[in-house]
């Protein structure tokens, strides 16, 4: 297979939510490891380029609990990605790349949430993924919801 047949056979991920909050208090939910523990998992994260990562979730059937990453792109407070591989085996774990993109709107700000790099095969895991990431921007909005305004640390 061709890298450009390659690249066409994977599959994206697009979810898209307003958000009442202005884009900085999205923009600290997205990048406070605290903050990103109560609306997603544990983690060890920071909004560094090339800094690597793990979330840590309860082990399941099939998955081990820890997602690993590295920062890829950090634009406050518009644009954050990072990888998202889970599974020890590249062949049947997820390689995928998260990415927000955060745009203001009237009354708050639109949270658009891109993971790409499903593979064929991968049908089950981008059900998943799709199922997960509605609720836990539902989540990220609450969590946005109890940031007092001001700065990054607040």
């Amino acid at each position: 297979m061709t890298d450009i047949a390659a690249e066409a056979a994977l599959d994206t991920l697009v979810v898209e939510r307003d958000l009442p909050h202005p884009p900085e208090k999205i923009w600290r939910a997205l990048t406070n490891s605290a903050l990103i523990a109560d609306w997603l998992m544990p983690n060890d994260f920071a909004p560094e380029p090339g800094r690597k990562f793990a979330f840590r979730a309860q082990p399941m059937p099939q998955w081990d609990g820890v997602v690993d990453g590295e920062v890829l792109e950090v634009e406050p407070p518009v644009r954050l990605a990072y990888r998202w591989d889970t599974g020890a085996d590249p062949a049947s774990g997820l390689r995928t790349i998260v990415t927000f993109t955060l745009t203001p709107v009237a009354g708050g700000t639109r949270v658009r949430m891109e993971q790409a790099g499903f593979r064929p095969g991968q049908e089950f895991n981008l059900k998943g993924a799709r199922f997960g990431w509605e609720r836990m921007l539902g989540d990220l909005e609450r969590v946005a919801g109890t940031l007092a305004d001001g700065g990054p640390g607040q």
